[in-house]
């Protein structure tokens, strides 16, 4: 089995941090976020590694090299413009051989989880999907009275409701096939890869979690992760 990690962003939300190191460098307590992740992976079985990088590669190329320390290969793609987050599956298309149905795992660089990717993975291939999407719900309180208003007459009033959405975690397992989804030389998200696999009627798959899942996006979520870490004992 084999691992796409994207870790090209610029990290805007960390700035001023992310200045100088790029996002997957950043240290939760003394390990930088994608050696975490690296480790996690290794874990469930993965030792060929795909780093998608763009900002500050060289940093990243340098620190990890071949993975060799990290008892894993890696190898990278370079994005020479920002592609999104499904746009650097063309350049691994370009760059390496698949096996006709053979079944990856794609992940943000910046995500740090408890998820069992071997269920995931079960679940992925017992449905027959070409695209699993890990799947969380997310919950968000309104902070106003909503209205429901019907031809400029108020029919009922909700005080601060909460909203429940099931929103995709960032890890998703994929067949070979979906490679081929991705074009060439442009920016091209997550979203739009599904879109296409929906409209030619390709399976998408949910695989419902509720375990540990953060993404890291500001400070706060770095000491966050770190305190779980150390209860953990993984740091």
């Amino acid at each position: 089995m084999r691992a796409v990690i994207l870790a090209g962003g610029l990290g805007t939300r960390l700035r001023p941090l992310t200045y100088s190191v790029p996002k997957p460098l950043l240290p939760v307590g003394e390990t930088p976020i994608l050696e975490i992740i690296i480790k996690r992976l290794r874990e469930f079985g993965f030792d060929e590694l795909i780093v998608a990088v763009g900002y500050r590669h060289e940093l990243i190329e340098t620190y990890f090299k071949g993975g060799e320390q990290f008892g894993v290969s890696i190898d990278y793609v370079r994005e020479p413009e920002r592609l999104g987050t499904a746009g650097p599956l063309s350049l691994v298309r370009k760059q390496f051989q698949f096996a006709r149905d053979e079944t990856f795992l794609m992940m943000n660089g910046d995500i740090l989880t408890k998820i069992d990717l071997n269920k995931m993975l079960i679940h992925h291939r017992q449905h027959g999907y070409e695209l699993t999407v890990a799947t969380r719900q997310h919950s968000y309180q309104v902070p106003f009275g909503v209205l429901e208003i019907a031809s400029g007459v108020v029919q009922k009033i909700s005080e601060k409701p909460t909203a429940h959405y099931d929103v995709s975690a960032g890890i998703y397992y994929m067949q070979s096939s979906v490679l081929a989804s991705a074009p060439d030389d442009r920016p091209f998200d997550m979203p739009d890869l599904i879109t296409v696999l929906l409209r030619e009627q390709r399976p998408v798959g949910a695989f419902f979690f509720d375990s540990y899942w953060l993404a890291v996006e500001d400070l706060h979520h770095i000491e966050e992760a770190r305190h779980w870490l150390e209860q953990w004992g993984e740091l």
